[in-house]
C-alpha cells in the first residue's frame, strides 16, 4: 500500500496566476495534464460512510482505476492509504488493494458499483527538490465537479509529498503561502462533490470524540486532540462565511476553547516557544469571535424577555434596531477573521509547529491523565472557595477552569469507564449549563449600556441583577453536588485496613 501525503490549499484566479510565476516554481519544470475522473459508490452511498473512494481516473487513452482511505482533512493536511493500477472504465478488480479489510469490502459491493459524480481538471505541476532525499510535487488542479448536474469550480494546490519528512512538506506549502495567497482546504474533492449531490442545507458541526488510546504517547494524544479542534474549527468556516445561522460562530468559538484549554492542560510538557507563540493568537481569534456569539445570544435570548417585560418602558423596536445593528457588525468581523490571511497562516504555521513538536518524555498517556485531570478539579475547588455570591469576575474566572477541566473529560473519555464517569459528567453539565447563564445575564449587562439609552438601562440592569441572585441559589447547590463527586480518574477509597486484592485502577486506563 502507498501512503498518500498531501497538503491541499485553495486560492483565487488571481492567485492561481501569481503561484506559477513565483521562483521556488518558475525555475522547475512543470508537466500539464487534463484529468477525467469519476467516482463510484453504492446505491445507499456504503463507501462514503466507510470513508473509502473508489474513482476511475482517464489520463490520455490510458484508464486508472484508485482506491483511497479518505480520512478528514485537518489544516490541509491529509495522510491516507492509496491503491492505483491500471484497468477499464466500469471494470472493478481490486487484486491490487494489498489491506485485507478494504478488498473484501469492495469485492464484496463490486456489482453494486455505479458511477455518482465527475471531476474535470488541468493539472499542472512541479516536482521541487529542496535538499538531498526530499522530493515534493505541487499541483495546481483548475477545473470542475459536476454531480446532478450541479457545477462547482475546483481550483487548489495540492503539495504531495514524495519523499522527505512532514517537516519537509510543510516548509514548502508555508513557502508557498508566504508568496501567495491560499487557505487549507477543509473538504477533499469528493467530499465536496458529496455535498453537491445532495444539495443539503449547510448545518453547523459539532464537536466529535476523540479515539486517544491509553498506550499511546502522550505528546501524540496532544497532536490528534489538536487535529480534531481544527477540525471543528474548520468545518464550520463556510457556515460563518456564508450564513447568518448564529450556531455557526458558536461551534468556531467552541472548537477554538477546546484548543486552547487542550494547550493548558498539556502546558507543562510543551515547548514554552509553542505555547506563548500560538495561545495569544488563538485567543484574539476566540475574543473576535465572543464579540459576535455575545449579541447573538442577546437578540435570541435576552432581546425578547426584555422586551416583553419591560414592554411600558423601553422602546422595542429601537432596542432591536439596535441589537439587529450590532449583531451584523460583528457578523462582519467574524467573516473577516476567518477570510483573512493571518487565519490561513495561522492553521499552517499551527500544523506544521505541531509536526514539530518534540517526542514527549512523560510515557504513556494514561499516566498523564490522572495527574493532568487532578490538577484541574485542584484549580476548580481552589476558585469555588473565593465569594462566588458576590463576585461577577470570580464566578467567571471559576467557568474558565471548569471548562478547562470539562474539556479534559471529554477528551479524555475513552480512558474512563463506569458509572462514576456518568455521574460526573451530568453533574459536570448542569453546573456547566448554570455557570452558562450566570455568564449570559453578565454579558447582557454590559451589552445593556451600548444598546439602551441611560433612561432606561438603570431599570434593565437592576433586573438582571436580580435574575441572577435569584439563580445563585440553585448555583451553590450544583456547587456543592460536583464536589461531592468522586472523580472518575481516582479509585474509590476502600475502608481502613482492607487490602486491596488488585493493582488494577478504578479507572480503565
Amino acid at each position: 500500500m502507498a501512503t498518500e501525503t498531501e497538503i491541499k490549499l485553495s486560492l483565487s484566479a488571481a492567485a492561481a496566476q501569481r503561484l506559477l510565476e513565483l521562483p521556488l516554481l518558475a525555475a522547475s519544470e512543470r508537466s500539464t495534464k487534463l484529468l477525467r475522473n469519476t467516482y463510484y459508490d453504492t446505491a445507499d452511498r456504503r463507501l462514503q460512510r466507510e470513508r473509502i473512494v473508489v474513482r476511475y481516473r482517464q489520463h490520455g487513452r490510458q484508464w486508472l482505476l484508485g482506491v483511497k482511505t479518505a480520512p478528514p482533512l485537518a489544516a490541509g493536511l491529509a495522510q491516507r492509504g492509496e491503491w492505483e493500477a491500471p484497468g477499464r472504465a466500469g471494470e472493478f478488480d481490486f487484486a491490487h488493494v494489498d489491506d485485507v479489510a478494504v478488498r473484501e469490502l469492495l469485492e464484496s459491493l463490486r456489482d453494486e458499483l455505479q458511477p455518482v459524480f465527475t471531476t474535470r481538471f488541468r493539472r499542472e505541476a512541479h516536482v521541487l527538490a529542496p535538499r538531498s532525499g526530499v522530493r515534493i510535487e505541487v499541483a495546481l488542479d483548475r477545473g470542475r465537479i459536476e454531480a446532478a448536474g450541479r457545477r462547482q469550480s475546483i481550483r487548489e494546490v495540492e503539495i504531495e509529498l514524495l519523499s522527505g519528512s512532514l517537516s519537509d512538506l510543510f516548509a514548502v506549502a508555508l513557502d508557498l503561502q508566504a508568496g501567495v495567497p491560499m487557505h487549507p482546504e477543509a473538504g477533499s474533492k469528493s467530499e465536496r462533490a458529496y455535498r453537491l449531490l445532495d444539495a443539503a442545507p449547510l448545518l453547523a458541526v459539532k464537536a466529535q470524540p476523540v479515539a486517544v488510546q491509553a498506550d499511546m504517547p502522550t505528546m501524540d494524544a496532544f497532536r490528534l486532540i489538536a487535529v480534531a479542534c481544527i477540525g471543528h474549527l474548520q468545518a464550520n468556516e463556510q457556515g460563518v462565511r456564508d450564513s447568518e445561522e448564529a450556531e455557526f460562530v458558536h461551534q468556531a468559538r467552541v472548537a477554538i476553547r477546546r484548543l486552547r484549554s487542550a494547550i493548558r492542560l498539556w502546558e507543562p510538557l510543551l515547548p514554552e516557544a509553542f505555547v506563548a507563540r500560538f495561545d495569544p493568537l488563538w485567543q484574539a481569534l476566540a475574543t473576535q469571535l465572543g464579540d459576535n456569539r455575545n449579541w447573538d445570544v442577546f437578540r435570541a435570548e435576552t432581546m425578547p424577555v426584555l422586551a416583553e417585560v419591560f414592554a411600558g418602558t423601553v422602546d422595542g423596536a429601537r432596542l432591536a434596531s439596535r441589537v439587529r445593528g450590532r449583531c451584523a457588525r460583528y457578523r462582519r468581523e467574524s467573516r473577516r477573521a476567518l477570510q483573512s490571511e493571518d487565519y490561513s497562516r495561522l492553521l499552517l504555521d499551527f500544523s506544521a509547529a505541531l509536526v514539530d513538536l518534540p517526542v514527549s518524555p512523560a510515557g504513556r498517556l494514561a499516566d498523564f491523565v490522572p495527574r493532568c485531570l487532578g490538577k484541574r478539579a485542584r484549580r476548580v475547588n481552589e476558585r469555588a472557595a473565593a465569594p462566588l455570591q458576590t463576585d461577577v469576575a470570580a464566578r467567571h474566572r471559576l467557568r474558565v477552569a471548569f471548562k478547562q477541566l470539562r474539556y479534559g473529560l471529554e477528551f479524555f473519555s475513552p480512558l474512563l469507564a463506569g458509572p462514576l464517569l456518568t455521574d460526573y459528567h451530568q453533574s459536570a453539565t448542569a453546573l456547566q449549563e448554570m455557570l452558562g447563564r450566570l455568564n449570559d445575564l453578565a454579558v447582557a449587562t454590559q451589552l445593556v449600556a451600548a444598546a439602551l439609552p441611560a433612561a432606561s438601562r438603570v431599570e434593565v440592569q437592576a433586573w438582571l441583577a436580580a435574575q441572577t441572585a435569584a439563580l445563585l441559589p440553585e448555583f451553590a447547590r450544583l456547587l456543592d453536588d460536583f464536589q461531592q463527586r468522586l472523580p472518575p480518574w481516582q479509585p474509590p477509597e476502600r475502608p481502613a485496613g482492607e487490602r486491596s486484592r488488585s493493582r488494577q485502577p478504578a479507572y480503565s486506563l
